[in-house]
């Protein structure tokens, strides 16, 4: 079978108006910065929701869950599918379509209570996952070396600042008016991502050679699905249970079958002796333990916060008051990401994705010291936010760095995934501690401070992995054939022959 073409003009764009062009240039940063936020936001958002959905929908709460699963699965699955085509055809094209995914998923929530809709609507929005790797693979190829590490640092940035503004967005609507003006407001702003997308953004000229991967891409479908299903449901349904234990195991056979294809292939999904080098294979695994070591803030400051007061430790906040908690770590994430782009310049990305997987560490051993006070809480929340923002900010240079400039989109799509499955496997760690240390308080089972102690000590432990892990990463000031090839952009033509001597 022939391979599909893939355009690969490199002749410049068509001449526009001076003011228009240069109003577009300099937006570029911003809106594909508001696409992340809007991205993290569509995620979270949902979350306040959770308790009273059964009530809404006349579901249960295992069903009601399954708005969260979906969206988890559909991302992990669609961001290195997505990468990958947007490599291929067009990052700016395939950045439009996971924006119009995600709004269209968000108007189907505003539209309809009916629980299977919901459902689906949420696993559409999964593919906005695919935004934040797209816009920094984006940035790669159109801004110049000078402003790419800044931008770069920002636009990783923007899942937190989201997350952090999504929770208390969504419990101040949910609190004052009817749940379906939530997803009406998140439709509104998802329409203005994608238009601004279109409109501001420009197609990047860099183009992967071959056709699309289907085998590959059902296979790792498949492979992923099973996994992080039976990651998210284990607590739920038993981690003995044979649907738990069949889905591990036909993971382990699916991922294992795909491997070989993805190597026999000719033009593969993912390109595995490409992820097997160190200096790809080592930003993957820190990007896995991140991803495990910074969720447990988010899921356990809020839990914590609303427990009642009679357990001894709980502060018996509402719903809005436990997200405020989170707020200052969303600006302070704002605040560091140029910070984490200067360290990287300074000292390299390596040096600032371990000094932010120590900070994290760092953050979880406030927690430990004082959980009782409420400025202790927020302060330990921002110690673990801004060690999130130093360590997510350097992964995509570190990415950027080692790849070519052809499967930038698919690469970071990867290391995406892989802080996905960290986060996953966080989620079912924590409840399975939770759930082991528990108390009668008025006759409800909570858990207990005890329990909560643990599941921080666990994640800064993993963060200290996560460090370890990071200082072996090989060579990361060694520019690659992609930044030499920016460097080149604005580069004298006798530094150019120079560096070709």
């Amino acid at each position: 079978m022939a391979p599909i073409p893939v355009p690969s003009d490199r002749s410049a764009p068509p001449l526009e108006p001076v003011g228009r062009t240069g109003l577009r240039e300099r937006m570029t940063v911003p809106v594909l910065a508001f696409g992340g936020i809007l991205m993290a936001v569509m995620q979270t958002v949902v979350v306040p929701l959770l308790p009273d959905l059964p009530r809404l929908t006349g579901s249960s709460a295992g069903t009601v869950s399954w708005m969260v699963t979906a969206t988890l699965l559909s991302g992990a699955v669609l961001t290195p599918v997505l990468g990958r085509a947007g490599d291929m055809y067009g990052k700016r094209r395939v950045l439009v379509i996971a924006l119009a995914l995600m709004t269209a998923g968000s108007l189907m929530c505003a539209l309809s209570s009916d629980i299977g809709v919901l459902i689906a609507a949420r696993a559409l929005q999964g593919a906005a996952a695919a935004v934040v790797p797209l816009s920094i693979s984006i940035l790669r190829d159109e801004l110049p070396p000078e402003r790419t590490g800044s931008a770069v640092a920002f636009m990783s940035s923007t899942v937190g600042i989201g997350a952090a503004l999504g929770l208390p967005l969504a419990a101040l609507v949910i609190q004052y008016v009817d749940w379906h003006a939530m997803f009406w407001l998140t439709s509104a702003l998802g329409a203005l991502g994608l238009f601004l997308a279109w409109w501001a953004v420009r197609e990047s000229p860099e183009r992967s050679p071959g056709r699309f991967d289907v085998l590959g891409a059902l296979g790792l479908a498949a492979g992923l699905a099973s996994l992080l299903l039976a990651v998210s449901e284990g607590g739920q349904w038993g981690w003995s249970s044979p649907r738990i234990v069949g889905l591990f195991g036909g993971s382990v056979v699916i991922l294992a079958l795909w491997c070989v294809q993805q190597l026999r292939a000719e033009y593969p999904l993912v390109d595995l002796r490409l992820a097997a080098r160190p200096r790809v294979a080592l930003p993957h695994l820190t990007a896995l333990l991140v991803g495990f070591g910074f969720y447990a803030n988010s899921l356990v400051t809020a839990q914590l916060v609303q427990a009642p007061k009679a357990t001894g430790y709980g502060l018996g906040l509402s719903i809005v008051g436990s997200g405020l908690c989170l707020l200052p770590g969303g600006v302070i994430m704002l605040l560091f990401s140029p910070l984490s782009a200067r360290i990287s310049t300074a000292r390299g990305p390596r040096v600032t994705l371990a000094l932010g997987a120590a900070v994290l560490a760092l953050g979880y051993a406030v927690r430990i010291a004082d959980s009782h006070h409420l400025w202790m809480i927020i302060v330990g929340a921002s110690i673990v936010a801004t060690g999130t923002t130093l360590a997510y900010s350097a992964l995509p240079t570190l990415i950027l760095r080692a790849v070519p400039a052809g499967q930038t989109a698919s690469a970071n799509g990867v290391n995406v995934l892989m802080r996905t499955i960290g986060q996953a496997t966080c989620s079912a760690a924590v409840a399975a501690v939770l759930v082991r240390h528990t108390s009668l308080v008025d006759g409800a089972s909570v858990p207990t401070l005890h329990g909560y102690l643990l599941a921080f000590a666990m994640a800064g432990t993993v963060a200290l992995v996560a460090c370890a892990a990071a200082l072996t990463i090989p060579g990361d000031n060694a520019p690659d054939g992609g930044a030499r090839r920016l460097r080149r952009r604005t580069a004298p033509a006798h530094e150019e022959a120079l560096e070709g001597a």
